[in-house]
């Protein structure tokens, strides 16, 4: 049903009768023309049902539809569909499930499917998911029907209208003001970091506010699967990645973009987030004279993360041995958030890169935080204390 400027409710068949016959003649969405629609189905023509049926298809043809208002709301970083019956939002507290309704799964198809098209992409039985960026720099991820359960869905990551500063990333909690001057020498010390946690642990978030404190006088270049990366910097050159089109031609992945960066006179090379094979060409990049390189990684642990490494790196062409040298050179430090079950999202651990009598390289912990704030050293804290003091940031 939607709702009406009276206060009632337009029936769901009344509007898709009105859809029906204003699709058969081409022409702008006007009250005008809904009134006759309405009249041509014998329906009721007050002004209450002719402006209800025009909001309501308004509202289906342009922006994300009933979505809109959602995406709206203060502080939202997620709208999340999983069929008509059930539409959730995250304001960074966790998930809200709201009032949001569609009369049906043909309605949340027909939204996912104009937000793809929107994006130049296909969305239908033959290609029923897909995964972009909007013209907005929101991020659209659906899948459709009878693929997904309990109908189509549809997962929209807003993007903050800014960039975060670190004091007010120590105002949210994210931070201690000791882990904020911590992470402020990792940055000015040209240390080659990797900001890692889990989907919505802030890792993007924290990046952006990382790389909006290198020197001005240094070229950013940075890599990203889908553009999200925000910083505050003047001198920031993005590559986003590009699907291949509807003919399977076209496609330009983050391993090509990665070599382009390269060539490009970057100071630093950043990639958005490191999923597959490009880890490969990053760990080449950091180790070719490119201090200060960074990037996100999804992993459980900031201890996990050279095991994740080498998994992409076995994937990506490099034997086990190959993957843990050039990992003992390139990777320096890893921040890592967690985001605990009703907790904030917050920088819990970081960590160093130690090389173990095998070869092979561990990830020791430097400094944890406890949710309460408390800061203590880790058994790799003397090793931190070495890497900045050899470049002038302790």
């Amino acid at each position: 049903m939607s709702p009406s400027p009276a206060g009632g409710e337009v029936a769901a068949e009344v509007v898709e009768a009105v859809r029906e016959r204003l699709a058969r003649t081409p022409g702008d969405l006007t009250p005008h023309r809904v009134a006759e629609a309405l009249r041509d189905a014998g329906r009721p023509v007050g002004d209450a049902a002719v402006l209800a049926v025009h909001d309501a298809l308004r509202r289906d043809v342009l922006g994300a539809g009933p979505l809109e208002p959602l995406l709206r709301l203060p502080g939202v970083t997620d709208v999340l569909v999983n069929g008509p019956d059930a539409v959730y939002l995250d304001r960074g507290e966790g998930l809200e499930r709201t009032d949001v309704r569609f009369p049906d799964d043909a309605a949340v198809r027909r939204l996912a499917q104009r937000l793809a098209g929107l994006g130049g992409r296909r969305l239908d039985d033959a290609v029923p998911h897909v995964d972009l960026r909007l013209g907005d720099g929101s991020r659209l991820h659906a899948v459709l029907a009878p693929v997904a359960r309990p109908g189509t869905t549809i997962s929209l990551r807003v993007p903050h209208a800014r960039s975060f500063t670190l004091a007010e990333l120590v105002a949210a909690g994210t931070l201690t003001p000791e882990t904020a001057r911590l992470v402020r020498a990792v940055v000015d010390a040209r240390l080659a970091f990797l900001v890692t946690g889990g989907t919505g642990t802030g890792k993007t978030t924290l990046l952006s506010a990382l790389l909006a404190l290198v020197d001005p006088a240094e070229r950013l270049v940075v890599v990203e699967d889908s553009s999200e990366l925000r910083p505050d910097h003047p001198h920031v050159v993005g590559l986003e990645a590009r699907p291949a089109n509807v003919e399977g031609a076209g496609e330009v992945g983050l391993r090509t973009l990665v070599r382009q960066a390269l060539r490009m006179r970057p100071d630093r090379i950043v990639v958005g987030e490191v999923r597959g094979g490009e880890v490969v060409d990053l760990l080449a990049a950091l180790n070719t004279g490119h201090d200060g390189g960074c990037g996100t990684l999804h992993a459980n642990s900031a201890v996990d993360v050279a095991a994740r490494v080498e998994a992409l790196a076995l994937a990506g062409g490099l034997d086990r041995a190959a993957a843990h040298s050039q990992l003992a050179s390139a990777l320096d430090v890893v921040l890592h958030l967690v985001r605990p079950r009703g907790g904030r999202r917050r920088l819990a651990q970081v960590a160093v890169t130690e090389r173990r009598p095998d070869g092979t390289v561990g990830l020791v912990p430097a400094v944890e935080a406890a949710a309460d704030g408390t800061v203590r050293a880790g058994p790799g804290a003397d090793r931190l204390e070495e890497l900045l003091d050899r470049r002038g940031a302790a």
